[in-house]
């Protein structure tokens, strides 16, 4: 994923939430061919596909 700068975010969660992210990790990791992929990793990727959804929609808004 990328670059050096990096924040550390330390968050509180359900049990819940952790149990499904270690889903989706283990998925990644099963269907990438990327190496090991890290909890982080992972979120940065929901992040940015997230946000590009976003971006996309408010683009439409604006059209309309």
């Amino acid at each position: 994923m990328s670059g050096n700068n990096r924040l550390q975010l330390n968050v509180r969660i359900t049990k819940e939430t952790s149990d499904k992210l270690d889903e989706i990790v283990e998925y990644y990791q099963e269907n990438t061919k990327v190496g090991r992929i890290y909890k982080g990793d992972v979120l940065t990727d929901i992040i940015e596909k997230s946000y590009e959804v976003m971006q996309k929609q408010k683009k439409v808004k604006m059209r309309v």
